[in-house]
C-alpha cells in the first residue's frame, strides 16, 4: 500500500530538496528523456521560473504527441450535499446550517436529461457528499444504471471504496474513479479533516490501491491548492503516481490542481496563494515529467487561464458545471460546495477550443468496452 511507502519520504526534507534545487538541477531535468521524481522537484522550484517559456514549449510538444489537437469534455453532476465530514473548507461541511439535499432516482434522471440539452455529453462525473448510510454504494449504482442510456463514460467521485465495491460498480458501468487526496501532508491532515470517514489518512491515500486492485480503468488524482505548500504536495503526488503506475500499469491516470475557490464555509481562508504562474508552472512541470498522464482543468479556472493553458499541456476540461446538487433542473438554487469560475456554456466552451485549433472529444469510451469489461469480471 503507498501509505506505507509514504512514510519512507519525509515532508519536511522534501521541501528542503525543492527549494534547494539550482539552475543546474533545472537544466538536466529539462533534457532528461524520462524524468525522475528528482527532476520533477527540480521542474517545480524557484529555480525553474526563468525557464517558463521553455517549459511551456516542451509541454506543448509533449501534449501533441501523444493527444494530438484534442480535448477530452466531461461535465459533473452532484448527487447529493448531505455529508458526514467535517473538512473545514469545505461548503459540505456537517456542521454548516444548510439544506441537504440526496436526488431521488426520478429527480436523477431529470438531471441526465438536463445535461444533454447543454451539449453532446458522453462523459459524466458522478459526485457526493460523504454519508455511506444515506448514499452509498446501492445509490451510487441505481445512479450509474440510470445514466447508462444516456452517457457512455461514468466516473464517480464519492467516499473511498473497497475493492470489492468497486468492482461491483463497474459491473453497473464504472469506468473511472476521482478522489482528492487534498494534502499529503500526514502531520497536517487531520487539522483540516478533524472528523468523519475522511479524517482517516490511510484510509484515504490506500484507496487508490484499491482502485487499482478492482481494476478500475481510469484513475484522477488531485491536491487541494491553497492548504499546505503546494511544491511538496504535487511532489508527493508524482511519488503517488510512479507507484501506481508501477503496481497498477494496465490503468489509465490523470491528475488535476485544484485552486482553492470561495465556498460557502467562508470561516476558512486558504494558506497557500498559488498564482496563475505558478499553475502554470506546475501544469509543465507534469507533461514533462509524464507525456501520458491526462491533466485535467475544472471551471474552478477562469476562462481565459483555461484558455491559454488548452494548448499548452491540458487535456481534460469540464463545462458549464454546476456544483450544487441538482443544479441544472431539479433544484437550481441549491447552495453549492464552490463558486465556479468560467461560467460559459458548453457551446462558447467549445467555440474558444477550436478557435485555439484545437477539437473538442464527448466521447472517449464505449458501452461495448463496459460489456466486456462485465464479462471478465463474471467469468464468461
Amino acid at each position: 500500500m503507498f501509505s506505507e511507502q509514504l512514510e519512507k519520504i519525509s515532508w519536511e526534507r522534501t521541501t528542503e530538496a525543492i527549494m534547494s534545487k539550482s539552475d543546474a538541477d533545472v537544466r538536466r531535468a529539462l533534457s532528461a528523456t524520462r524524468c525522475t521524481v528528482d527532476d520533477f522537484m527540480a521542474l517545480v522550484s524557484p529555480a525553474a521560473e526563468p525557464y517558463l517559456e521553455t517549459m511551456a514549449r516542451l509541454s506543448r510538444r509533449y501534449t501533441a504527441e501523444r493527444f494530438g489537437k484534442t480535448m477530452s469534455m466531461f461535465i459533473p453532476l452532484y448527487l447529493t450535499n448531505s455529508c458526514t465530514n467535517s473538512c473545514v473548507y469545505c461548503g459540505f461541511h456537517i456542521s454548516n446550517p444548510m439544506k441537504r439535499t440526496i436526488l431521488a432516482p426520478d429527480e436523477i434522471e431529470n438531471e441526465y436529461r438536463a445535461i444533454k440539452r447543454l451539449g453532446p455529453f458522453e462523459n459524466l462525473l458522478l459526485v457526493t457528499g460523504e454519508n455511506p448510510a444515506a448514499a452509498g454504494v446501492d445509490y451510487i449504482a441505481r445512479a450509474l444504471d440510470l445514466a447508462k442510456p444516456y452517457f457512455s463514460n461514468l466516473k464517480i467521485e464519492v467516499m473511498p471504496l473497497s475493492a470489492d465495491d468497486y468492482r461491483r460498480l463497474k459491473v453497473h458501468g464504472l469506468n473511472g474513479v476521482i478522489c482528492f487526496q487534498e494534502t499529503y501532508n500526514r502531520a497536517r491532515y487531520n487539522i483540516y479533516h478533524p472528523r468523519g470517514m475522511k479524517s482517516k489518512f490511510e484510509w484515504r491515500v490506500d484507496g487508490f490501491d484499491r482502485m487499482g486492485q478492482a481494476g478500475v480503468h481510469s484513475i484522477g488524482m488531485g491536491v487541494l491548492i491553497g492548504l499546505e505548500d503546494w511544491r511538496t504536495d504535487v511532489t508527493m503526488m508524482a511519488h503517488h503516481l510512479r507507484y501506481l503506475q508501477k503496481h497498477y500499469w494496465k490503468t489509465r491516470y490523470s491528475v488535476n490542481f485544484p485552486r482553492m475557490r470561495p465556498a460557502e464555509n467562508e470561516g476558512f481562508r486558504p494558506n497557500v496563494i498559488m498564482s496563475d504562474r505558478e499553475l502554470a508552472q506546475v501544469t509543465f512541470a507534469m507533461r514533462i515529467f509524464d507525456h501520458d498522464v491526462d491533466i485535467s482543468y475544472s471551471t474552478r479556472e477562469p476562462a481565459p487561464i483555461r484558455d491559454h493553458m488548452a494548448t499548452l499541456g491540458v487535456t481534460t476540461m469540464s463545462a458549464a458545471s454546476k456544483t450544487e446538487p441538482g443544479g441544472y433542473a431539479t433544484y437550481p438554487q441549491a447552495l453549492e460546495q464552490f463558486h465556479v469560475s468560467d461560467e460559459r456554456t458548453a457551446a462558447e466552451v467549445e467555440r474558444a477550443l477550436k478557435r485555439a485549433g484545437l477539437e473538442p472529444v464527448w466521447k472517449d469510451w464505449d458501452a461495448s468496452f463496459d460489456l466486456c469489461d462485465t464479462r471478465k469480471t463474471v467469468g464468461l
